[in-house]
């Protein structure tokens, strides 16, 4: 009889190890691991329906670039001019380029005031113009009143009248302030001006 109730209980715990294995595989069946979700991508919109890009918030956002005149205005200009009707004609001797002392005297006139407008309106120029009396050729009256101009030029650029604003012309003996066949006369002519502008 202890062997029967051995044998049934055997029996009963494989049974038992059999139905707890079978359950358990069919919970496993039951829930397979789920499959991986695909990632779901949005489709880029195509040009067409791309939203526009709204620009005004950016120009809004940053300063307007300054723009600042290069040359000056009418009321400016007019006191340039006024400066230079003040500013005398440098005067030369005979057969010279180099500035005497009543020459620089009538350059310094009025040339501080000229040089700080001026540093404003860097595309603005003055021209200095050479002239010379009748005397010699016409070749050599334009060399030498080119001379003359250049030494008034170089003279201004130390005051700091920026020298690419100033640029030089010469008549020689063709442009005389006085007609007489003097010294007198000539000494007026011996001269150089400075003008407003660029001469061709």
């Amino acid at each position: 009889m202890k062997n029967t109730q051995k044998y049934v209980l055997s029996i009963t715990v494989v049974a038992l190890a059999a139905f707890g294995t079978a359950c358990a595989k069919k919970k496993v069946a039951a829930t397979p691991p789920s499959a991986p979700q695909p990632a779901v991508s949005t489709p880029a919109p195509r040009p067409a329906e791309q939203a526009p890009v709204r620009t005004e918030s950016r120009a809004t956002s940053s300063p307007a670039p300054v723009t600042t005149n290069r040359t000056p205005d009418a009321k400016t200009k007019a006191r340039i001019e006024e400066l230079l009707a003040r500013i005398e004609d440098a005067y030369f001797d005979y057969d010279k380029h180099t500035l005497r002392p009543d020459a620089i005297k009538a350059l310094q006139a009025d040339s501080s005031e000229l040089r700080d407008i001026l540093k404003d309106y860097p595309d603005y120029p003055l021209t200095i113009e050479g002239h010379c009396d009748e005397r010699g050729s016409a070749e050599y009256n334009i060399a030498l009143g080119d001379a003359r101009a250049q030494a008034a030029r170089d003279y201004l650029a130390q005051v700091g009248i920026p020298s690419n604003q100033l640029h030089v012309k010469s008549y020689g003996k063709e442009k005389p302030v006085c007609a007489d066949h003097d010294e007198n006369c000539w000494q007026k002519n011996r001269r150089i001006h400075i003008v407003a502008g660029a001469t061709q």
